[in-house]
């Protein structure tokens, strides 16, 4: 297996046998984790891909909402 570099995805499966992904910051720390697990790992695998996308995505900073 080869040595995990960092910062990366963790495709696994969980103790009832179904896939998640983690993903570790620069870090090693656990930033982000899947909020379900997915029967076939195809489908984990495109929860990877939707997340790796998402990068792009605007910040709403609601600390200033209220202001």
């Amino acid at each position: 297996m080869a040595t995990r570099t960092y910062p990366s995805y963790l495709l696994y499966k969980d103790t009832a046998g179904y896939y998640r992904w983690s993903y570790a910051a620069s870090n090693g720390l656990i930033i982000a984790v899947s909020s379900e697990s997915y029967v076939a790992k195809s489908d984990c695998q495109r929860g990877i891909d939707i997340m790796k996308a998402s990068f792009a995505s605007p910040v709403f900073d609601s600390t200033n909402a209220y202001a």
